[in-house]
Order: C-alpha cells, then sequence, then structure tokens
C-alpha cells in the first residue's frame, strides 16, 4: 500500500496507459479522480475500479478548472497528478494543417499546463505533492511524419523540468516518463493501419533492443515509483520506459 493517503488525479484514465496507472494506484491505497473525455467508457472505469469519474476535455480550460475542483472536493484534497491523456498524429509535414497542429499541442502539451495550474493550488495547500508527466520515447529521439507530436513531447518534458525547479519550495515534485511503443489503442494506430501491420510493427521494433511492445502495466509502475516516497529525491527528470529505443 505504497500510496495509502493519497489523492491522485490521473488524466487520459478510461483506457490505455491511463487506465493501468489508475487501477495501480487504486490498488496501492490512493484515492483516484479518473478524468478522461470518452465519458462512457470513463464511468464504466471508474466504476470497476472504485474511483471518482470527471469527464473532461484537457483541452479545455474551463472543463479542466471544473473537473480538478470536482476531484479535489470528492477526494478532500490534492496530492498528485498524472497527465496520461494525449493524442497522435502521423502526417507528413507538408500535408498537415494548422487545426492538426494546434489540436495535438493543445492535447499533449497545453492540457498537462492547464491541469497543473488549476491543481498546484490544492497540492499547496497540502504541503506535498507530485506530477507524473507522460511524454514519449519521441520526446527524447524524434519520430518520422510525427512533427506536431514529437514537438508537444518534448515540450511536454521542458515544461516538468522548469516546473520542478519552480514547484521545489512547496514539496512537490514534478517528473516525466517517456515510454516507447506502448501495447495500447493509440500506440496501435502506429501499425494497424498500414498496408501490412505485422511487418510494420517489426520494422519499428528493429529500433529497439528488447522486441516487443511495452505493456501499460509497465508504465503505470514507473508512475508509482515516481508518485511515492521512495523516489523523494527525483525531480525534473525524464524517465525512458522504451526497451532500449533511446540509445539503439
Amino acid at each position: 500500500m505504497r500510496l495509502a493517503g493519497r489523492r491522485v488525479l490521473v488524466t487520459g484514465a478510461a483506457s490505455g496507459i491511463g487506465l493501468a496507472i489508475a487501477r495501480l494506484f487504486r490498488r496501492e491505497g490512493a484515492s483516484v479522480a479518473m478524468l478522461d473525455r470518452d465519458e462512457s467508457r470513463l464511468k464504466e472505469a471508474a466504476g470497476v475500479e472504485g474511483a471518482v469519474p470527471l469527464p473532461c476535455d484537457v483541452a479545455d480550460e474551463r472543463q479542466v478548472r471544473e473537473a480538478v475542483n470536482g476531484a479535489v472536493a470528492a477526494l478532500g484534497g490534492l496530492d498528485g497528478v498524472v497527465n496520461s491523456a494525449g493524442i497522435d498524429l502521423m502526417r507528413p509535414f507538408e500535408e498537415m494543417t494548422t487545426e492538426e497542429w494546434a489540436r495535438v499541442l493543445a492535447v499533449d502539451l497545453t492540457g498537462p499546463m492547464l491541469v497543473c495550474h488549476a491543481a498546484v493550488p490544492a497540492m499547496k495547500r497540502a504541503k506535498r505533492g507530485t506530477i507524473v508527466n507522460i511524454a514519449s520515447g519521441a520526446a527524447l529521439r524524434p519520430l518520422e511524419k510525427r512533427t506536431a507530436y514529437c514537438t508537444a513531447k518534448a515540450g511536454l518534458v521542458m515544461f516538468g523540468k522548469t516546473l520542478a525547479m519552480d514547484l521545489a519550495p512547496y514539496n512537490i515534485r514534478v517528473n516525466a516518463i517517456c515510454p516507447g511503443i506502448i501495447d495500447t489503442p493509440l500506440f496501435r494506430s502506429s501499425w494497424e493501419g498500414t498496408a501490412d501491420p505485422q511487418a510494420e510493427l517489426a520494422r519499428i521494433l528493429d529500433r529497439y533492443v528488447i522486441k516487443r511492445p511495452g505493456q501499460p502495466d509497465e508504465i503505470a509502475y514507473a508512475a508509482l515509483y515516481l508518485t511515492n516516497d521512495e523516489s523523494s529525491f527525483v525531480t525534473g527528470a525524464a524517465l525512458a520506459v522504451d526497451g532500449g529505443r533511446t540509445f539503439h
């Protein structure tokens, strides 16, 4: 029960990495508020996990403030945030529209900023806090046809580093996780829509030392480490959980 007494908000929590994190955190004793824009899936998942469901599009500032305030009220405070909501875009740069660029940055970079901006006052009142931003291996090593996604995720890593400096006096730590390819609906879109999915997956995995996609639980355990007191001297870090892609 490494998170007993902790009150944590998780975005993108209806599926994939966010759901795995919410589930693990509940098992470890945390009270959890789950945020996601997919309301029906969110309510089903939260009901199973015994968490608080809060429908929210993280790119909408009004929705974010209402959801964070709802989480603080429902949990009796807040001392943890995991920003896992995200979208991808695979598009040659010349074919990408400004609307597509703006939407990716709105969800993947501005969204975590809005959540943190709304949540920090509650963490200051709690006199402690942790923020874990789910970035991407694409923040550390770029991918082809992913200009907007790589830019947003790289920005998210630097956002966390600068925020870690600002919040250190308040006993609030900020870190990022940079996953490699993970077996989730978002990451499956990287290969399943191609003419030969197995060949495309093999091509992707050729970049990795560990020749398989990661599992959501493997990212959840990294988030658990960065959220509990075992990592009390860790802040501003970008932890690569990527099967070795960063150095391979």
